[in-house]
């Protein structure tokens, strides 16, 4: 006889810690206070969002862990608005009004009790029997609660569908007045205008509002979803028949007509492009991606049609310059150098040690001597920093060269306002995206000349596309690969060990020099090593700082050594204490080494972007982090956008060299092996690399050079179109 499953029951009370929380999924688990339980009542399910402190009612059943305990399977989870004045302290507390944090919370609290949201409500003005709130204050609290009464309508609306307050906030701040509508009408709409709200979250809020599961609003938002899901793996278009296949799956629907007249109203709209580029299938483009991509080959045609201008002094002048500034150029490098003169469109490409920078500074020579001074540019300010550093000259990010609006959400260098320069070069191109690609392109002035600098062997951009490969693969360029390892250069085990991963072979592994190997197959092991390796060995042996010198390198998130995981073990080890801001289950403590994992144009900080620490406001909520010698503000809001950078990915770190680097390679990395992540990882380090793993996960890495093809279109279109 089947036992009969428990019934449903509704718990709430107040969140009093989050055990575990699995960014990924949102899994989690918390222990629960509620009002007449002796204990905490433990929770499990997907809860995103949810915070410590926060009130919240639960629905689920309950169940026998045969390990830890009973526990209760969330079935739903919606924050509410407290009753208890421990529920009102915390909630207050919490970030919710801007001048009140949570000492502020609990001397409110313990003036008017349970009814401290009535009095903020109704009677504001006497917040002046509160110890510590003055005229300017007071007021500046009640004009914020009573500016926010909109606001928590919203937010208790968007709470009821099961939104999260961190998200609710992002949304009101998207949509303001109008949210409730806005959700209402196509709640679709949030996993396209807010950033953190994916299809899955928006298509929950769109059923439980009663949309049916096979209307056209849904098929056309689950369409959209997929094909953006392509762009976020670096795909710059999908496949057609894959697109409507896995759409069906997302959306568990089997109507296939109803998705294909979905998807071509979405191109009668001109979201999208369907366009036949050969076989039997057709590319869907998002627009922008099409629009871009047809530019920057248009682009490209125009440099390629211009003929090389070749100069009967430029070996002499070579000659000169290597003389001059103390130069010994290889053949290749001269080459590259002498190309730099008169090419449109030039790719010096090469691997560690083979001289790319000393290249560039005989190109940037050879340019001023002729008369052509360049403009120095770079996709990251980490990469722009290291070419000024190089080179002795000004170099910005791209996105400052190109004089990004934020308030307009364009550049201001376009055609119509090109930039003022004969020859623009550009280090760590492999790092380059399509739209950045296009931007840059496009403001290039008639009869000016591009010249790209990278490594086409490291793991390619974050974005969408293979900017670089793809002109390369076009045959529009003139290309010169740097292939000859210098001398100094090649006493370093880190630059040999590159070349030999490069080529399908182990690195000498003899323990010693500045490449070194720990064989650590479990993974618990590997994470005890790395935390001993990062705080004391280190430092120790080599006079490096732990938190500003040495960067843990990870092939993924997940996992015992995923960069989640190593992040929160290494904040515990080289950071313990001391005063600290909760977002989610994130902890930011003064000290703490952050990163940025999204452009934010208003702050000028971009994605990858690492800072430390400076300023820590409780009340506030807010974060002062300095990057790259400036100081920027982060308020309670814009948090989500940092995580703790002690570990990262290895695609986050490209463009960066840090003086150590530390690198778990393990079987539960098993997806992410790949040839071109393990050389990139070793290639970001200066003065020490340690790989941390099993030779098992080492050696596949190494021998898989399958490297996944992105769908792109653009080495196609610049070759056909320089052939008409």
């Amino acid at each position: 006889m089947t036992a009969r499953p428990e019934p449903e029951q509704a718990l709430e009370g107040s969140v009093a810690r989050i055990v575990y929380h699995a960014a990924d999924s949102g899994y989690t688990v918390l222990r629960l206070e509620v009002a007449g339980r002796s204990e905490p009542v433990t929770v499990v399910g997907r809860m995103p969002g949810v915070r410590e402190g926060s009130h919240v009612r639960v629905t689920g059943r309950t169940r026998k862990h045969p390990r830890f305990g009973e526990q209760l399977e969330a079935a739903s989870i919606h924050e509410v608005v407290p009753a208890t004045a421990t529920g009102i302290e915390r909630y207050l507390g919490s970030g919710l009004v801007p001048g009140i944090g949570p000492e502020m919370a609990k001397r409110i609290v313990a003036r008017f009790g349970e009814r401290t949201l009535e009095i903020l409500d109704r009677e504001p003005g006497r917040l002046a029997e509160v110890t510590g709130i003055g005229p300017v204050r007071r007021g500046r609290i009640a004009e914020a609660w009573q500016s926010q009464r909109v606001m928590r309508e919203a937010m208790v609306f968007l709470q009821e569908r099961g939104v999260s307050p961190a998200l609710g906030v992002r949304i009101w701040k998207r949509y303001g007045e109008e949210t409730i509508g806005v959700v209402q009408q196509n709640p679709y709409r949030l996993a396209m205008d807010v950033w953190g709200i994916g299809f899955r979250i928006a298509d929950r809020i769109a059923l439980e509002s009663g949309i049916p599961k096979g209307s056209e609003l849904r098929a056309i938002a689950g369409l959209y979803h997929v094909l953006s899901g392509t762009t976020e793996d670096g795909h710059c278009f999908a496949l057609r028949e894959a697109l409507l296949e896995e759409a069906a799956k997302v959306l568990e629907i089997d109507d296939r007509p109803l998705l294909e007249r979905c998807l071509d109203a979405l191109a009668t709209d001109g979201r999208i492009v369907v366009e036949n580029i050969g076989g039997p299938d057709r590319a869907v483009y998002d627009a922008p991606l099409w629009h871009a991509e047809t530019r920057a080959a248009d682009k490209l045609r125009t440099l390629a049609a211009t003929a090389t201008q070749s100069f009967a002094d430029t070996d002499e002048l070579v000659a000169r310059i290597e003389l001059e500034l103390a130069l010994h150029l290889a053949p290749q490098q001269r080459a590259a150098v002498a190309a730099a003169r008169g090419a449109r469109l030039l790719v010096v490409t090469g691997g560690p040690g083979t001289g790319k920078t000393t290249t560039l500074r005989a190109i940037l020579e050879l340019l001023d001597r002729t008369h052509a001074p360049a403009l120095l540019g770079a996709p990251t300010g980490r990469a722009a920093k290291r070419m000024s550093e190089a080179t002795g000259r000004p170099a910005q990010t791209l996105h400052r060269l190109l004089e990004f609006d934020p308030r307009r959400g364009g550049f201001g260098r376009n055609a119509s306002a090109p930039l003022d320069a004969p020859v623009v070069c550009v280090d760590e191109a492999s790092m380059i995206d399509l739209p950045l690609f296009d931007a840059l392109t496009d403001a290039l002035p008639h009869g000016a000349r591009l010249v790209l600098l990278g490594d086409i062997d490291q793991l390619p951009s974050v974005g969408p596309g293979a900017v670089l490969g793809d002109v390369i693969a076009s045959g529009a360029a003139g290309v010169v690969r740097l292939t000859e390892v210098f001398r100094q250069a090649n006493e370093s085990q880190i630059v040999r060990g590159a070349h030999r991963i490069n080529a399908g072979l182990l690195p000498e592994l003899t323990g010693d020099g500045d490449l070194f190997f720990i064989e650590r197959s479990d993974p618990e092991a590997a994470l005890a090593t790395i935390r001993d390796l990062v705080a004391t060995r280190i430092p120790r042996r080599f006079g490096l700082d732990p938190t500003a010198d040495v960067q843990v390198l990870v092939p993924m998130h997940r996992g015992v050594c995923g960069a989640q995981n190593l992040n929160a073990a290494l904040q515990d080890t080289l950071n313990p204490g001391g005063p600290e801001l909760l977002r989610g289950t994130r902890r930011f403590r003064l000290g703490d080494r952050v990163m940025q994992i999204r452009n934010d144009y208003e702050r000028e900080v971009w994605n990858g972007d690492v800072g430390i620490v400076r300023g820590l406001d409780s009340e506030a909520g807010s974060l002062q982090v300095e990057i790259d010698g400036r100081s920027v503000i982060y308020e309670a809001t814009d948090l989500d956008t940092l995580q703790l950078a002690y570990a990262c990915t290895v695609h986050k770190a490209q463009g960066s060299e840090f003086p150590a680097v530390v690198v778990p390679i393990l079987t539960e990395h098993f997806l992410m092996l790949q040839r071109n992540l393990v050389y990139t990882a070793l290639t970001r380090a200066r003065r020490l690399a340690v790989l941390v793993g099993s030779r098992r996960a080492l050696e596949r890495a190494v021998k898989n050079d399958r490297i996944r093809q992105r769908n792109t279109h653009l080495a196609a279109r610049i070759e056909r179109a320089t052939e008409t």
